[in-house]
Parts: C-alpha cells; structure tokens; sequence
C-alpha cells in the first residue's frame, strides 16, 4: 500500500524519477509549497522565513484565552478575517453558564473587533473554513491542530493560540524553511475502502520513523484524479496525525467544481507541481492495493488491515486490558460507533455509510452520526441519507467535535468505540483509569463502522458488504444556511462595542521576566517514549475552564502525574526548600529565577492547545528538559509563555532533582545554543550541559521578557 523513498525525488512528466534527481534552488521553487510560502513571505527568502496568513480560525475553548491575550498586548482590531466557530464546549456544560457565557464573549468579541461569529451546532471548525474560507494557494492559521485544508488548494497550519495573538497584532508566523514530501497517489480505491483507510495507513507508515515530522506534504499523482472532493479532504485532515507541518494537493476540475459549489469560484485556481520539482523524500501510496483498517489504541499510526488485526487480534491485543470480553463465539466485538467531526462528518462518508444501511438495519447496536456542518446536515436530509440512517437505527445529532475528546458519546467501562474521528489518544474518551475507569477508541472508516454496525457490532470491513458506491453524487450546498444565522463583520469592527465577560473568563496573571540566573525545581518526571498534550492538559471535563487560566492549571498532569501540580505550586510559593540549592550552587535570590521544570523524554504531540503550555506557567513553571519535541507546535507554546525549552540527552533527571543554570539571561539574549549548568541531587552536584538549538532572536527576546505579553507591552513601551 505505503512505499517510503527516503532521497531526493525529482517529478518529471507527472512520474517521480530518482535516478539523476536534481537538487538545485530552480527545482526546489518548482513545489506547490514553495509558491504559497513565498506568496505569504515576508522576509527575503524562505530560509528564515515570516508568514501572515490570509485569514485565522479558532473554536470555543480557544478563542477566549486568545483574545485576552491580544487584547492585553494591544489588539485594535482583526487585520485579516478570522472565525470563532462554537463546536467543542456547545454539549460538555457541567452546569452553570460558563459554556455559553464563552459564546457571549465570542459574538462580542467578533462585533468591537471585525470578526466572523458561528454559532454552537451550526459547523465544526474545520469544515466551517472549508465551505467558507479556503482559497487556492492561500494560507490559514487555526488554533487547533486539525487545521488542514491542502485538498482545497490551501495550506492550513495548526498551532497553539499565542501564534494567533502574533498575527492578530500584524506580526508573522517564523520558521526555516522547510522540507517538502512528495505523497505520489496511484492508482484506484477498491470498493469498501474509504478516506479513513488511506489515511490509517499513511499514518501508520510515516509517525513512528518521523518520516514526515515538520514538514510539508505536498499530494500529486494520477490518483487523485478519481477521489471525490470529500475523500481527499478526510485524507489530508489526518495529516496532523504524521507529525507533518502542513499539507497542499494539486487541483483540478474537481477541486473547481468543490468552490463553484460553495458559491466561491473565485476562489479556485489551477495549481499542480512544476516540471522536475525537487522533493526531499516520498511517500508513495497504491490506492489499489488499500485494504480497510482499524486504528487500535492508542495513536491513529498503530494501524492494521482489518483482515490482519481479525486473524490474529488476540496476539496483538496480548497486554491490553481492556479487551476481555471482546470476543463473542470466537467474533471480535465492538460495543458502539461514532463517525463523526472534521474528518468523518462530511457529506460522502455519510451517505456511503447510509448506502451500507439502506434497507436493514444495526439490530441494536449504538451508532452516533454529527455531521460536519448544518447545510452538509441539510443536504443529508433532502437526498434522504438521514432518513436511511434513521431507519436503520442510527441517531443524528449536532455539529460538534465532542466524540474527538471525550465530550460526546462516552463509551461504557471497559467498551471500545469505534469512531471515523481523528484521534484515539489514551484517556480522550472520557476514561479515568485513576478513578477506576477504562475506555478506549479504535478509529475506522465509517465505511466499516456501518458494516459492523450491521453485524451487530462484530468487526466487519466494508468490503465484505455488497452495496452501491455513488461517487458522483456530491453535497448540494446551501449558503443560506450560514446568511441567516452567521454574524460577519469582517472590516467593519464597532471599536466602541463592550466585550461580554462571564464570571469564568479571567485575565492571565502577571508573569515577571527571566532573570540573570535560574533555578529549576524538578517537579514531574515523565520517561514515557512519547508524552501528549492531552497527558500534559487533558480534554473533556477540563474544556469549560479554557477560558480560566487559575482554575484549568489545577488539571495540569492529572491524569499523568496528579502530584505536580502540589509541587510545581510549592516551587512558586516559596515553599519547598530550594534555599540551601541555592546556597549550595551559589544562586543569589534577587538575580534568580525560580520556578519548576519538567521532564520529559518527547512531550507535546497531538493537539494544539497552548494551554499544556501556559498551565505550566501559571504553576510557576519556567522550564521544559526534552531529549526532544514532538511538535514545533508545542515547543513555540513553551516560548511564547517564557518556558525555556531545553534539549538535554535522558540523565535519568527525577523529581526533587534541581538544575541551575547561571548567567542564562546573558548567553540566551547572545544567541549561545549550549549552556553550562549544574544538576542537584540529594544535596551532590554535577556539572551538566542544556541546549537551545534554533532559536530566533526575536524567541530569546521575548522568553527574555517573561511571556508574549510582556514582549508586546516592551515593544509598545518603545514607541
């Protein structure tokens, strides 16, 4: 299915040609990458390049915090259009009115500053960009890591909110430039196979190599050519999932018909790679020889064909604890489905599952559908899909991204849902296995996931069931549906219009800059191979306190590491005995930074949320030890709340250890990338060395200054 060619790739007459490939600055321009990044370009080339976006996308346990932050660093108004769409906190209310108080806030917020107002249940964040934003050869920045929409034409980065407050205040979006995969598609999807499959399967081939880590995957092929505009959007929003940058695809009459649809022709144009464009490696994908798969917990890459995982589940499924009773007469048995969100919700995946269930239906078992959007929703229902799924058994409900994290659909103790979602992450699905409780997702296509609905629940792959695959038929898209409920005021703020605060929306606290010297407490340890945004900040019960930085830090760790936040808060207070550290590595307190750390061996892959960051920094937190990051996502969150992110190689670093690190405001502001420092353990020092690789100027400065608040109340200062 997947075949990896790590070395340069030259596209010569549409065909991928290794022998004789040349790398030269003229091929390099020739990707699709090169020309969005250098249209969006505002330095003088790529290699230390500053984006602006065209427009910016956050939903509602994001948008609040930042707002907050622009406004505290000086926000006028929205530059470029920018969304805040109401799909992650509109069902998880735990009672009270913080939820929709944060909707409130949101629609004031988009009226005083200019900006687009969705209202809860009307589109999720992604397929809301998509119908409406999406241009060819433009670019979009979200506040959630699903941000993807290069099967428009549209390169769509994610990243954590405090990347927005830089654009929000005219800045730009720095990095090197990157590397561009070639993702050569040949060939045709068999029948039963579907978006979730494709993807599954690059995932499973490119994540745990870090084939594709950062950089850009740029699709082109003859295969293309024959899926379905919906299809190559549920492909290419699980790029997020191979620890990718961003993505684009060629276009074609396809992707022009998808806008003339959508009422947006001008949004459309031709964009294909150039002849002998340079890749620095390549994913080549046979469709014809994909199979359906199950994503098992706990990652979309730990991927099998469901034929593969059937014949020998119980040897793969060994250890897992959470499948003793998942086999029923010799049959493995899921106890519910879910296909849903920005990558299951869309109008194909619906009605092909609908095609699956047309005349029969699933005998009990529970089978939840949200669509991607109410006019995908709409179009549902005029064709008659819904009505299908309805009869069979199936339960409609809102746009919402809930089943993604936890907040919809909770499956039983001990159940295994499988869900066309994005994610299957540890602990995501409303499980609390220090509370006893253990739940977890294997991820399909919702192809599959009817065909096993219609057995009951027995794990069934879609091509084992006879049934009619309409690709011709596409959504019938009604923008009326979004004329008469959707506030745009894009160019037209009321400056003098009051934002509307609820009792659980809170300014961030003040956080005071690096001094000369700093001492780190260690106050969690975390030696897994990989570490999770979610783990570091969990989702679910957490998301109707995103808008409250004091209270949601109290979640920091605790599903990993319930003790850190005791510890990290007894760093910050002055209660925990770092007096005779500093004595001891001869710290002087007035000139000294103190606060705590964490270890880890890789943290922050998965979601966007800045919050794993900025919890860390409200617990006094002012230091991460990484042998490495997952994400540069995660790791600009760190910088942007004045964490320093050291690089360290794994030295067994435990909690109630210390580090000290002299003269580090000094040697950051200079650029050093190595810095000399001292390890306290049990009262013994040892001499250590910490990295900061890759650092701009502008990052030193502003973990100089204590957060990005601070750098723009600086910069203000100045003028």
């Amino acid at each position: 299915m997947i075949t990896l060619f790590d070395k340069g790739i030259n596209l010569v007459n549409g065909i991928p040609v290794e022998a004789g490939c040349e790398d030269n600055a003229s091929s390099r321009e020739k990707t699709m990458a090169f020309s969005i990044l250098t249209g969006h370009n505002q330095a003088k080339d790529l290699k230390n390049a500053r984006i602006k976006f065209d427009a910016l996308i956050s939903h509602d346990i994001t948008y609040c915090g930042i707002i907050q932050t622009a406004r505290a660093s000086g926000l006028a108004e929205f530059p470029v259009p920018y969304a805040l769409t109401n799909c992650h906190n509109s069902l998880c209310a735990v009672g009270g009115t913080i939820n929709e108080d944060d909707h409130a806030f949101g629609l004031s917020a988009a009226k005083k500053y200019g900006g687009i107002y969705v209202p809860a249940n009307m589109a999720v964040i992604h397929q809301y960009a998509r119908e409406m934003m999406a241009t060819c050869g433009g670019m979009i920045l979200g506040s959630d890591s699903h941000t993807r929409y290069g099967a428009l034409g549209c390169m769509g980065v994610g990243e954590g909110g405090p990347e927005l407050v830089k654009q929000l205040l005219g800045n730009t979006y720095d990095l090197s430039s990157p590397k561009v995969v070639l993702v050569y598609m040949e060939g045709e999807v068999p029948h039963g196979v579907g978006p979730h499959d494709v993807a599954l399967a690059i995932c499973g081939a490119v994540y745990k190599n870090g084939f594709v880590k950062n950089k850009i995957m740029e699709f082109a092929g003859p295969g293309i050519a024959n899926l379905p505009m919906d299809f190559r959007i549920a492909v290419d929003v699980m790029t997020t999932e191979t620890a990718c940058l961003s993505s684009v695809w060629a276009t074609d009459d396809k992707t022009k018909k998808y806008y003339v649809d959508h009422g947006r022709a001008d949004a459309y144009k031709a964009m294909a790679p150039g002849e002998g464009a340079y890749y620095d490696c390549m994913v080549r994908v046979n469709l014809s020889k994909v199979k359906p798969m199950i994503a098992l917990p706990y990652h979309p890459s730990n991927a099998y064909t469901i034929d593969e995982f059937r014949a020998n589940a119980k040897d793969i499924l060994a250890d897992a604890g959470w499948v003793a009773d998942k086999w029923q007469n010799g049959k493995f048995v899921m106890d519910q489905g879910v296909i849903a969100g920005c990558s299951g919700g869309m109008y194909q995946n619906i009605a092909e599952a609908a095609a699956i269930l047309r005349g029969r239906d699933v005998g009990g078992f529970p089978l939840s559908v949200y669509p991607a959007s109410l006019p995908v929703n709409v179009a549902l229902a005029d064709r008659g899909h819904q009505a299908t799924l309805m009869r069979a058994g199936a339960l409609f409900k809102p746009c919402f991204c809930g089943p993604c994290f936890g907040a919809g659909d909770v499956p039983r103790n001990m159940g295994l849902s499988a869900r066309h979602t994005t994610r299957n992450f540890p602990n995501r699905e409303g499980s609390k296995p220090s509370e006893g409780q253990m739940a977890a997702v294997a991820l399909m296509d919702a192809r599959s996931i009817a065909a096993t609905a219609l057995n009951g629940g027995v794990l069934t792959p879609a091509n084992e069931i006879d049934y009619e695959r309409n690709w011709e038929e596409t959504e019938a898209f009604d923008s009326s549906i979004y004329a008469k409920n959707v506030y745009f005021g894009v160019g037209r703020p009321q400056k003098d219009a009051s934002l509307l605060f609820g009792p659980g929306i809170a300014d961030w606290p003040k956080f005071e800059a690096l001094r000369d010297n700093v001492l780190i407490g260690i106050a969690s340890s975390l030696n897994d191979a990989v570490t999770t945004t979610d783990e570091l900040i969990p989702s679910g019960e957490t998301s109707s306190y995103r808008s409250n930085p004091i209270r949601l830090s109290e979640f920091a760790l605790s599903r990993r590491d319930p003790e850190y936040v005791g510890r990290s808060k007894a760093i910050r207070d002055g209660q925990a005995d770092w007096k005779s550290i500093a004595e001891l590595v001869g710290a002087e307190e007035e000139n000294t930074t103190i606060g705590s750390g964490i270890w880890a061996n890789c943290p922050g892959d998965g979601s966007a949320r800045e919050q794993a960051a900025s919890c860390q920094r409200v617990l006094g937190g002012i230091a991460n030890i990484s042998a490495e990051y997952a994400t540069r996502r995660y790791r600009a969150n760190l910088i942007n709340w004045g964490i320093l992110p050291f690089i360290a190689q794994p030295m067994g670093i435990e909690v109630g250890d210390w580090i000290y690190v002299p003269n580090v405001r000094e040697h950051l502001i200079s650029g050093a990338e190595e810095f000399a420092a001292v390890l306290v353990r049990n009262g013994e020092k040892s001499d250590i060395t910490v990295k900061l690789p890759g650092m701009t100027a502008e990052e030193r400065e502003l973990i100089a200054q204590g957060c990005l608040i601070n750098h723009y109340a600086a910069q203000r200062a100045k003028e």
